[in-house]
């Protein structure tokens, strides 16, 4: 426990020093700035790899293709949201756009030129969702999205959201499913972190092209069973308790709590 207090500490503690440090870049233009603001998130994996001792390692790096592309992760601890901003250089998250709300720290992912979702705006939302988001891939850059639109637990199910299909229709990309099992060492909803590796693996890219629902269909048959075995590999390492596994299995298909949900 007290590696996890001492955790959360220094993330607030570097977060507000480097929001600060970080006020004058914003004049700059934005993939300069975006390139500086990466520092905090590399700074965070050296503190998440020291203190609470979550180290993690890359499967599949060869499923990864040149030049922009669409990444579909499995959400399941706040440690993806810093990951994939080092994994992938310079990427655009689609967010929630309350997020940009927040005082200095919102402003920046702002400034970062991240796709804010509006979640009450239905098809027209969807629509300007994927709009942008070819406008991104257009400059070189790729998108991260989580398609099940919020943090999942280890074993539990929520349904794909439709926010990746309207991108994948539009965009005219590959989508490159990504598998992971961060909640196991890093929970939802939990102070306490574990020590362990998280793994991160790519999966086979899905070419551009398939019908909605063959797309669908194909994302999650990728995603889900890579994930189960993920965790389970987990469950052989020495470290998080059971119940890191097993917090939402018993509602399958429960609908995620008020205000995580996404359109996304």
């Amino acid at each position: 426990m007290f590696r996890s207090i001492l955790f959360a500490f220094l993330f607030y503690v570097v977060t507000a020093l480097m929001c600060l440090f970080y006020l004058p870049f914003m004049v700059l233009p934005r993939a300069v700035f975006s390139k500086i603001t990466e520092s905090w998130m590399s700074a965070m994996m050296v503190i998440v790899r020291i203190v609470p001792g979550i180290r993690h390692e890359i499967r599949g790096a060869e499923h990864r293709p040149d030049g922009p592309v669409i990444y579909a992760a499995k959400h399941q601890s706040a440690w993806d949201v810093i990951a994939f901003k080092v994994l992938v250089p310079d990427c655009a998250y689609v967010l929630k756009r309350e997020l940009f709300w927040i005082p200095l720290w919102g402003w920046y992912v702002w400034r970062c030129g991240m796709i804010g979702v509006d979640r009450k705006g239905g098809g027209a939302t969807l629509k300007i969702m994927a709009k942008t988001a070819v406008e991104i891939l257009k400059t070189g850059r790729s998108i991260v999205l989580f398609p099940q639109g919020t943090r999942t637990a280890p074993g539990a199910q929520r349904p794909y959201l439709p926010g990746v299909a309207a991108i994948y229709k539009s965009a005219g990309v590959p989508v490159v499913p990504v598998a992971l099992n961060s909640g196991v060492f890093w929970p939802r909803r939990k102070f306490q972190k574990y020590p362990g590796t998280i793994t991160v693996e790519f999966l086979p890219p899905i070419p551009p092209g398939l019908p909605r629902r063959d797309f669908m269909k194909t994302l999650e048959d990728r995603i889900e069973p890579a994930t189960a075995r993920l965790e389970a590999e987990a469950q052989g390492r020495a470290a998080p308790p059971v119940d890191n596994y097993v917090e939402n299995i018993a509602a399958p298909n429960a609908t995620p709590q008020n205000g995580e949900k996404t359109n996304c």
